[in-house]
């Protein structure tokens, strides 16, 4: 692992490779720009009016896809083949969408793991991976066809709250778009870049960020220093937004109306017909004072003073938001030196009139709140691409590190382009019972399969106290100085067992072999997703069948025979397909045991918990 210079034009490049595009990959709505003239500029679509491409996906029943505005229109007639909101499930696992998979119009699959979530869509499952893959092409191809050639590198943006594991999904997603991702970007960072803030390389100033979108909000606390800017602190509410504003108005015409809500809640085309309108009436109130519709028999009615006292408790919660961030960060209100509004909902007065009170003073609000992060991604591109000299540009990783896990495959632990000096932490656990010592194997490159990366070294973690296969907590660390010197820790985190090693030979590989790992991870990327994919699947359902095991055993007094004969059924069932090359097959035959054994192991729990309650255990003859 060398350190490299990040001035990308630097090269034998072709023309149409030195350019780096900006890509906002939204909840609700994404975009591409890149620089013209010296300027950021989002591309627009075939209309030559909309920048928006809305981040969503139908299947049709041919198995191709729609993605933008034409899948846009299949929410209402097609709900279980129309996905939306992807980015809400990257790097999520099924318990973290517990309490927010009602809200969606398709089937996500719940194992009651801690696995990763799938989306199924006609037995065929998906990651929320490919599917943000697929906005990510459909951008590709919009910015290919604006500029008439090649498009192979990109900076991504997200929230400043995404961890490790979401940053490290939204770039497997770009990989697989056919994407090299040059830089993960913080979505404040971009919209501070986009208003000229921390473009001096001299310069230092403390930003805030507000940014309310169709579905979420967030705001930031920036440090802006010499060029380098720093999160201080970000708070916010993953379901709060513009969606929410409508869903009162919509309630709104319903009270007044004399409407019982939850009749007219069953009626879903109405539904969204009604929310299409009260998503017109809060655009219309933004430049007028009455918003005035019949629908339904019922007059849709309202002023904007009365929509905002509507909406007042919403926007006092972002406020509430605020002043946690700012504490967080341990700065006033009078210390924030530029407040910058992100998201189509801050086009609404009443907010911006809060937001700005709160803080005292004037908004950057002059850019397209939609747009502004977008512009920001390719003003970052810009410079990354040498063009800005007056940016500080910092010593990144070349290529990704990682260690081998289970099925011969790489995680990522320190993504390639992460600024140096660098530090990242990841948690494992142990696959099989009783298991002493583990093999650390440290590897780099950017392909799923450790095979066709580099080895850099190993070592054994030994001493691991005894415990069922998954019950150890063993953290691997991963530190890079600033000479590049990688330094890899694990550590058992419930004995404190630690064992390290220094890597310094990073500087064994070649610019030459350098491109050719990159370009062949991208060229490989659908085929080592595939691979990827099946081998995963494949790990799980072994751990699956082992715990179903250990159930049938730990609970024999408590089942039925049917219960148990079923159970064993599906179990063989799902055994039949590890050995297979078809990952659906096996989650499906994974979700079929799942879906089966759910409602017992609940049952059984119940049962254990009142035996424990009662002081007696299971199997013993009461005297």
């Amino acid at each position: 692992m060398a350190k490299i210079s990040i001035n990308l034009k630097d090269g034998t490049a072709k023309k149409e490779d030195t350019l780096i595009v900006g890509i906002d990959l939204g909840t609700t709505n994404s975009l591409v720009a890149y620089m013209l003239d010296n300027k950021p500029v989002a591309v627009k679509g075939q209309d030559n009016t909309n920048t928006l491409v809305p981040s969503i996906i139908h299947f049709l029943p041919n198995g191709k896809k729609l993605v933008g505005d034409d899948a846009k229109a299949k929410l209402i007639d097609d709900p279980a083949n129309t996905i939306y909101s992807v980015k809400r499930l990257m790097g999520k696992s099924y318990k973290d969408l517990s309490s927010h998979s009602e809200y969606l119009g398709y089937e996500v699959i719940d194992d009651d793991t801690e696995s990763l979530v799938k989306i199924r869509v006609n037995d065929i499952f998906y990651t929320p991976v490919e599917l943000s893959a697929n906005i990510l092409t459909a951008l590709k191809l919009r910015v290919e066809k604006e500029l008439n050639q090649i498009v192979s590198k990109a900076v991504i943006t997200v929230p400043a709250y995404f961890n490790d594991a979401q940053r490290q999904a939204t770039r497997d997603a770009g990989k697989l778009a056919g994407l090299d991702v040059l830089r993960i970007v913080n979505e404040p960072t971009a919209a501070s870049l986009a208003y000229g803030l921390g473009q001096k390389a001299d310069s230092s100033n403390l930003i805030a960020v507000y940014d309310l979108g169709g579905g979420t909000f967030d705001i930031s606390i920036l440090q802006i220093q010499d060029g380098i800017f720093e999160v201080l602190s970000t708070n916010g509410d993953t379901f709060l937004g513009g969606d929410d504003i409508d869903r009162l108005l919509m309630d709104y015409w319903l009270k007044i109306n004399g409407r019982d809500k939850q009749d007219f809640i069953k009626e879903k085309k109405k539904l969204q017909e009604l929310r299409l309108l009260a998503e017109k009436a809060k655009k219309v109130l933004s430049s007028n004072l009455l918003f005035k519709e019949s629908f339904d028999g019922m007059n849709c009615q309202i002023a904007r003073e009365v929509f905002d006292n509507l909406i007042s408790p919403l926007v006092s919660r972002t406020l509430d938001s605020c002043k946690i961030a700012l504490n967080d960060a341990g700065k006033t209100v009078k210390d924030i030196q530029h407040v910058v509004m992100v998201g189509g909902s801050t086009r609404v007065p009443y907010i911006k009139k809060s937001v700005s009170q709160f803080f005292d003073q004037p908004l950057y609000d002059s850019l397209d709140p939609d747009e502004v992060v977008a512009l920001g991604a390719a003003i970052q591109a810009d410079i990354l691409a040498g063009n800005q000299k007056e940016m500080l540009l910092l010593d990144i990783t070349p290529l990704s590190l990682g260690i081998e896990t289970v099925g011969g495959l790489m995680d990522a632990i320190i993504p390639r382009n992460s600024k140096v000096p660098s530090r990242a932490a990841r948690q494992y656990t142990t696959s099989v019972d009783g298991q002493v010592n583990l093999k650390v194997a440290v590897y780099q490159g950017e392909r799923d399969q450790i095979a066709d990366n580099r080895r850099l070294g190993e070592f054994v973690l030994k001493g691991i106290p005894p415990m069922p296969a998954g019950l150890p907590k063993i953290e691997i660390i991963f530190a890079i100085d600033a000479d590049g010197i990688l330094k890899v820790t694990a550590k058992e985190l419930r004995s404190g067992v630690e064992q390290e090693i220094e890597i310094k030979s990073q500087y064994g590989i070649s610019e030459e072999d350098m491109a050719r790992m990159l370009m062949d991870s991208i060229t490989n990327a659908e085929a080592d997703l595939k691979v990827r994919s099946l081998l995963e699947a494949r790990n799980e359902a072994n751990n699956v069948l082992l715990s179903t095991q250990k159930f049938l055993q730990q609970n024999d007094q408590i089942l039925s025979g049917e219960e148990k004969k079923t159970t064993l059924a599906l179990a063989n069932a799902l055994k039949a397909t590890v050995d297979g090359a078809n990952k659906d097959l096996i989650n499906k035959a994974m979700a079929d045991l799942n879906e089966y054994t759910a409602p017992i192991a609940h049952r059984a729990m119940d049962v254990h918990v009142a035996n424990a309650m009662r002081g007696t255990k299971l199997g013993e003859k009461e005297e």
